[in-house]
């Protein structure tokens, strides 16, 4: 085995068309799997090569056969197999990537849900690279609408994936029906027998490439845990990680289809620009989330293992795995999506006292070991917030023309005898209505995190070196976590959105002036496209809230109810005035709010038959 290091791609007999694209890529040395697999495959020899998600597989296959190419010959030359449509997609991208500079170059990815007619059509004009998955390539050689008689070369992308899906039966059928004088080029995380059996009945003296599972574990990304047991303070733990992390883009993985809409849902209510991917999916929708991901109109996607195979984004910086996988090959290709080509990234891991078990064993099959994490305090979740401000603020002295809001300033400095230190303060409460930089009131904060306690017998995992010393355990318990608003603040729904046109301002305004409730007791407002929350002070009076229902704003009545999605805290019987609460002492008297106005909450105007709002 041979030191690849010092290698760079010109050394490697790539076509000069496709160096271009490298150098224009920015792509500055062949990771080891592409360095110890260019040779090999341009020389024509077959490739059995074992990496795992992340380490480049497809350039790897993708440049060289790409290099070989007969670009005068419009026929299907290069067959690869993938098992998800995403995988394919993604493969069929990055290879029309790498041949920006060779005119004429056609690629098409074939799968299931998209239309026959666009891939027939395509067919028919000729293409060059077919990548596919192995269902929708047997509707094609059924059909007579693809023929693979003058492949030069077939690659299995992914044969264990293939292999856990259930489709090495139709891989074992395509291969049949292509040239015995072809090259085979077959790459796999794993090698269980089959893919072992595969590869000795269709590959000819195969070059053998292994790349250890570590090299998937690169040194730029960081492993942590936390112990954290439960759907509710998994969802607490994972909003306070989204408040304090800097984080560019974001994937959460979980065990079920329904558990991403659920969670997808969740996040979105909290504020989190969030979507869901599974596979009871539609292709459209699918393709369109990715594709949202990719530019930025998402921030976080919540998915399946297998929804989310073949995701390569760059923006990726965190992944979490809400829920742990099933084994330690899983949760490598998870991690996979992150710290990519160099870049940082973070991979956390919540786990429960009984999955302990499994955090060791994905130690083990990483050789690294995952460090305790310490989750976010409620003055890091402030502390961030803050910072995000001021850069805001400072972007827009440097980059905007603020002369006409200097002038609107001055003005109002010089006609209300203010100093302009109020005015500012006054401007960023406004900017900051729906995002309070204090998203926890200081006056009676919630308790910070403390370590957790539990019963599990589980013995605690130990350092590599035996009779190392015992793990510490992570300083946090999910159990003490506030996932957003104040304390003693609970969360309601109002039937007026984005779409209605509504803005903090107007349910401020409203709440403030029907019922007299002065506006620092009002908390967080999230606008939404048909509904909006706010954050209230526990425990309304009936009679407030059956008013509040009637507040017209918008053109929209308000609807208000109690809203028990991601409460700061459970809603609980309140005892009557003067009763002794668990703590001891007599429970106060609710505050009271204003009497509403004689006539409140009636529309005050008809305009062409319909109410008019405030």
């Amino acid at each position: 085995m041979t030191d690849q290091s010092g290698v760079v791609f010109g050394d490697l007999a790539l076509s000069k068309p496709v160096l271009r694209a490298v150098d224009r890529i920015g792509y500055e040395s062949p990771s080891p799997i592409q360095a110890r697999s260019i040779p090999p495959l341009l020389e024509g020899k077959d490739l059995l090569g074992q990496a795992q998600t992340g380490t480049g597989k497809t350039a790897a296959f993708a440049l060289p056969l790409l290099s070989n190419l007969d670009l005068k010959a419009p026929h299907p030359q290069v067959l690869v197999l993938a098992p998800t449509r995403e995988l394919a997609i993604q493969v069929a991208e990055a290879m029309q990537t790498y041949a920006c500079y060779m005119p004429g170059f056609r690629v098409l990815p074939v799968y299931g849900g998209q239309s026959m007619e666009i891939q027939l059509r395509q067919l028919r004009r000729g293409v060059h690279a077919v990548v596919g998955t192995p269902g929708r390539i047997q509707d094609h050689l059924r059909r007579g609408t693809l023929r693979l008689d003058k492949l030069t070369t077939v690659v299995l992308d992914e044969a264990d994936e293939m292999l856990r899906m259930g489709f090495i039966d139709e891989v074992r059928e395509i291969l049949a029906q292509t040239p015995d004088e072809k090259q085979v080029a077959l790459f796999s995380a794993t090698m269980p027998r089959e893919i072992r059996r595969v590869a000795s009945e269709y590959l000819r003296d195969p070059v053998e490439i292994k790349i250890q599972a570590r090299t998937a574990t690169v040194e730029t990304l960081t492993q942590l845990f936390f112990q954290v047991g439960g759907m509710q303070n998994k969802l607490d733990a994972l909003t306070r990680v989204l408040e304090a992390e800097e984080f560019d883009a974001m994937l959460v993985f979980v065990r079920t289809r329904v558990t991403t809409v659920e969670l997808a849902q969740k996040l979105e209510a909290r504020g989190f620009a969030c979507a869901p991917l599974s596979g009871d999916m539609s292709q459209s929708s699918r393709e369109r989330t990715i594709e949202r991901l990719k530019n930025g109109a998402l921030d976080i996607v919540v998915a399946t293992d297998v929804a989310a195979r073949g995701i390569h984004v760059d923006r990726i910086s965190h992944v979490v795995n809400f829920d742990v996988p099933y084994d330690a090959e899983a949760y490598v290709h998870r991690i996979g999506r992150t710290a990519r080509a160099g870049r940082e990234g973070k991979a956390i891991l919540f786990i429960s006292p009984r999955e302990r078990r499994l955090l060791r064993s994905i130690e083990r099959v990483t050789g690294q070991r995952i460090e305790p994490m310490r989750m976010p305090t409620q003055k890091d979740v402030t502390d961030r917030r803050i910072s995000q401000f001021k850069r805001a603020l400072g972007a827009a002295i440097d980059e905007q023309d603020l002369r006409v809001y200097r002038a609107v300033v001055d003005e109002f400095i010089e006609e209300n005898d203010v100093d302009v230190a109020s005015v500012a303060a006054a401007l960023a409460y406004m900017a900051q209505q729906s995002r309070p930089l204090l998203p926890y009131r200081p006056a009676k904060p919630a308790p910070e995190p403390a370590p957790e306690q539990t019963h599990d017998r589980t013995p605690e995992p130990r350092d590599a070196a035996a009779g190392g010393p015992k793990r510490p355990q992570p300083s946090g318990s999910a159990g003490d976590l506030a996932p957003s608003g104040t304390p003693y603040m609970e969360r309601y729904r109002i039937d007026v959105g984005r779409e209605h046109g509504v803005q903090p301002g107007n349910i401020v305004g409203a709440l403030a002036n029907e019922v007299g409730l002065d506006a620092e007791f009002i908390g967080a407002i999230r606008i939404l496209d048909d509904h909006s929350i706010v954050e209230l002070p526990e425990g309304l009076p009936k009679a407030i809230l059956h008013h509040l229902k009637k507040v017209w704003v918008c053109r929209r009545q308000l609807g208000i109810r109690l809203y028990r999605e991601g409460m700061s805290k459970p809603v609980r019987p309140r005892p009557k005035a003067g009763s002794r609460t668990p703590a001891g002492p007599p429970r106060k008297p609710a505050k009271k709010f204003g009497k509403p106005r004689k006539g409140a909450g009636k529309p005050t105007k008809k305009v062409r038959g319909k109410a008019k709002g405030r």
